[in-house]
């Protein structure tokens, strides 16, 4: 299984590729795509609707009203940086572009990478079209150590506006990005109304470690969680309403249309709802028997650095999903809610380890609180424990994965 989830990874530079690699699948499944747009309401056994980079899809809605559902939430982005609408610049003969830093990346992590640049167009009749280098075109070169000798032992100190440009040619006279978006896509440049872009590590996932153990790529954090609720709403047995929820923005709040924070789940569930001829009342008892399950990746325990976790309550890599709880609410957990997850586990046979972070040391947060504070469902926090979280290559553990995919599967059945 995580040979599928290293080509799915690897195919997913951006939120809208993972979407889009999500519907793929859901129609392989016999998901029908329902589209807002042209006014066709969310309905029928399996369905899913797309928005930009969220993703939302059902099992069973016929039954929802009587029974609520199970909800897998999880999120498609992931930190990096992002090419500014007019990105062009030229320093000496260097020919580089502006970027915009998006959530909270490890800045230093982007330095000396092969970058190859993803996103999509929106063309002037409303369509869109994907687009992925499949080379390296871009690069941003660290300064020597002759000409900052300090560095190791100071520090690197980066300016988000003056050194995270990146350089992608000397060509004279230069060509635009606009020019060079149109030249790749095929696309006539008159006919791309707008676009959206942003750099991406062109090095594959791989498996690593002396017994293969360890995972490490890009965008890890939050693509597994992603990966395994599609696995586990395509292969569940079960007749009870399953919903897994995609969202994008996670890493900048979530506060936007397709967010979490957002109406788009909310209007999937009344949809489904009223179509099987639900009152206002059978609608917000549904969200009273239903459940949700916020997937996210937790930080593991660093050997270098102990001293930055709270012990009795630190994941292990290899040892079980991990349940996330914070007295202020920064996740969802609760007594109550965690139960429906520890009865998954044991029918699983899947082991869950706690996090909880240091008093000293914030932790941060997910779509959890959002959720359960939009609808009012009982919602818990959990993930896959990894290292270098935010960083342009993260690691996990190859158990893990396995292990959330277990619980997911065992969670949507219900029985």
């Amino acid at each position: 299984m995580i040979s599928t989830f290293l080509h799915q990874i690897d195919q997913s530079p951006t939120a809208s590729h993972v979407v889009a690699n999500a519907a793929r699948i859901l129609s392989e499944h016999g998901f029908i795509a329902y589209h807002p747009s042209n006014d066709s309401r969310p309905h029928g056994e399996r369905g899913f609707v797309v928005r930009n980079g969220t993703v939302i899809a059902w099992r069973n809605s016929m039954r929802i009203n009587e029974h609520g559902a199970r909800i897998i939430g999880a999120h498609t982005d992931s930190p990096g940086l992002h090419i500014k609408p007019r990105p062009d610049m030229t320093v000496l003969n260097w020919q580089q572009l502006h970027v915009e830093v998006y959530g909270g990346p490890l800045l230093n992590s982007w330095l000396d990478r092969d970058l190859g640049i993803a996103g999509h167009i929106v063309r002037r009749d409303g369509t869109t079209q994907l687009f992925a280098t499949d080379h390296a075109v871009a690069r941003i070169p660290q300064l020597a150590i002759h000409l900052d000798r300090e560095v190791n032992d100071k520090g690197l100190i980066l300016n988000r506006h003056q050194h995270l440009s990146p350089v992608w040619s000397v060509d004279q006279p230069p060509t635009s990005f606009d020019a060079w978006l149109s030249e790749l896509t095929q696309c006539d440049r008159g006919e791309i109304a707008s676009w959206s872009a942003q750099l991406f590590d062109t090095q594959r996932g791989e498996i690593i470690g002396k017994n293969n153990e360890f995972f490490a790529s890009s965008r890890i954090d939050n693509q597994i969680s992603c990966w395994a609720a599609i696995d586990a709403l395509v292969s569940v047995d079960g007749d009870t309403p399953m919903i897994i929820a995609l969202f994008d923005h996670e890493e900048v709040g979530s506060e936007s249309a397709v967010g979490a924070a957002g109406p788009m789940l909310e209007h999937v569930l009344e949809s489904l709802s009223l179509h099987n001829n639900g009152s206002r009342f059978d609608y917000l008892s549904l969200l009273q028997h239903s459940h949700c399950m916020s997937v996210d990746n937790a930080h593991a325990v660093h050997p270098n650095y102990v001293d930055r976790h709270e012990m009795n309550n630190a994941p292990l890599i290899n040892h079980g999903v991990v349940v996330k709880h914070n007295a202020n609410q920064r996740y969802a957990t609760s007594a109550s809610s965690l139960l429906p997850v520890v009865a998954a586990a044991e029918k699983a046979k899947v082991s869950l380890q706690t996090f909880s972070s240091r008093n000293n040391i914030a932790c941060g947060s997910t779509i959890g609180p959002i959720a359960a504070t939009r609808l009012g469902i009982d919602t818990v926090d959990i993930g896959v424990p990894q290292l270098s979280m935010h960083s342009i290559r993260e690691m996990c553990g190859t158990k893990d994965p396995l292990d959330l995919v277990a619980l997911m599967r065992s969670y949507l059945k219900r029985s």
